[in-house]
């Protein structure tokens, strides 16, 4: 989206962290904004901090919640008409060794990570269709989608899940008006350490008590993280380029094209072609949103150095 101004965007997650610095360039962009989260004290701090008078509507919501979030995205389109902007930011993390994780470790990342983003999806994305206006899907996805590391499985694979959704809703959404991005930011200054604290009882069976302790000791590196405010104007900067991919770090740049190289370099090239299978499924086998965004941020690299 390219116009901003008077439109409206609704954020989960909103209210600290990565969503708040969202919220923030949002607002700086004239937009009104809704602001979702789980916890009310955010929600207000947050309120204080955006300043944004009745531009500003904070929901206290639990993304895993159907039935909350179809109430939320109501209460959201009272005050403000239509929704155009959809930020599915709301995350927790949590890592260590694979082998001791539970089902319960699983099922709460998982519920909040995919299942707060798939719920984003099918709660607003019909109402952005419905009114023609067109919007922008962002996703909140992860370096370790693109970068995985070991000890964190469970989020990233859940990173990596919402990265392909973005991948193939771009597509499929694009020609009827409706833009999708995959926002993968390194290291932020949030409030994701203490996410544990919105943890439901009825998952609170953990294999990673131990890990959290030692990651809590480990000290306070938050002075080598990138501000809110530097990632909610990345985002912002992406959504008006249009870019499928939002990324921050430079840091990443060998692991992701080690990433790529790896990949390339396992195709069986070796082997001969069947042309009729390639004939007959074409789409299987590029994505033009990939292609496409490949000579975007060609041009945007370009004109940086110009």
């Amino acid at each position: 989206m390219q116009n901003l101004e008077g439109k409206t965007a609704f954020v989960t997650g909103g209210a600290s962290g990565i969503g708040l610095g969202i919220a923030k360039a949002l607002l700086g962009a004239g937009m009104n904004v809704a602001i979702a989260d789980i916890r009310q004290d955010h929600l207000d701090a947050a309120t204080v901090e955006l300043a944004g008078g009745e531009r500003v509507l904070a929901l206290q919501l639990d993304v895993t919640n159907r039935a909350q979030f179809a109430e939320v995205a109501d209460a959201a389109e009272a005050r403000f008409g239509n929704l155009h902007v959809l930020i599915a930011n709301a995350g927790v993390g949590l890592g260590g060794p694979t082998e001791q994780a539970t089902y319960a470790d699983w099922d709460w990342v998982n519920g909040v990570n995919v299942g707060g983003a798939i719920n984003a999806v099918v709660t607003l994305l019909p109402r952005i269709l419905r009114h023609g206006e067109g919007g922008h899907i962002v996703c909140t996805a992860s370096m370790g989608a693109l970068v995985p590391v070991p000890g964190s499985t469970i989020y990233c694979a859940g990173k990596a899940y919402v990265t392909s959704m973005m991948e193939c809703m771009r597509l499929e959404l694009e020609p009827r008006g409706v833009i999708c991005s995959a926002f993968c930011p390194g290291a932020v200054q949030t409030q994701i350490a203490k996410s544990g604290e919105t943890r439901p009882a009825a998952l609170a069976d953990t294999g990673y008590a131990e890990s959290d302790k030692r990651r809590q000791a480990s000290g306070d590196l938050s002075h080598l993280f990138q501000t809110k405010e530097e990632v909610g104007q990345r985002v912002l900067q992406g959504i008006l380029n249009d870019e499928l991919y939002i990324l921050t770090h430079h840091e990443f740049l060998d692991g992701v094209r080690e990433r790529g190289l790896a990949t390339t370099l396992a195709v069986q090239d070796h082997l001969p072609e069947n042309p009729e299978y390639k004939a007959t499924f074409p789409f299987l086998f590029r994505n033009p949103a990939i292609t496409q965004e490949i000579a975007r941020q060609q041009a945007l690299k370009a004109a940086r150095k110009g």
